[in-house]
């Protein structure tokens, strides 16, 4: 059971360094071609698309059964160790979610129809610029998240094989 909670936690920590990757390496940079008006609108949609079940249960699974691998493998330090960097940066993914990217995706949803924005262009700036820069941030903690699970789990394949 407990390479499975492992396994299961090092896939979600995959899938959301994916994610976070996904926006950095093709998403902003594709919106970064589109007019002003086109890129509100579409990264509304966006924030409103991701708001789904599975989105969450991997956002928030992620932590959740990295924790519980953690705790079912205390006793074994060369496992625990890693695991415990991967919570930690999962952790800081989540606080730069909570504290930077969340409240700006709100920002930008309450400016409303993109057709009505007066300035479009600053409007976008003012959105784009910090949410891209702390994405930065997030790909960076969720990959090391789920390098250092991956870590923990290849360790623990040693300690019970």
């Amino acid at each position: 059971m407990r390479t499975v909670v492992i396994l299961l936690a090092v896939l979600m920590l995959g899938l959301m360094a994916g994610l976070f990757y996904a926006y950095s390496g093709s998403v902003m940079p594709g919106m970064r071609r589109a007019a002003d008006r086109s890129a509100v609108d579409v990264m509304q949609r966006i924030n409103t698309a991701i708001q789904n079940p599975l989105f969450l249960l991997l956002f928030m699974g992620s932590p959740v059964l990295t924790a519980v691998a953690l705790f079912q493998n205390s006793e074994h330090p060369r496992v625990a160790g890693p695991l415990l960097a991967a919570l930690l940066l999962y952790v800081a993914t989540l606080a730069v979610t909570f504290a930077v990217n969340i409240p700006l995706n709100n920002r930008l949803d309450r400016l409303g129809d993109p057709a009505a924005l007066a300035d479009p262009g600053g409007q976008r700036a003012a959105f784009f610029t910090p949410w891209t820069r702390w994405n930065a941030v997030r790909t960076v903690t969720s990959t090391g998240a789920f390098l250092a699970g991956a870590w923990a789990l290849v360790e623990h394949g040693a300690h019970i094989g």
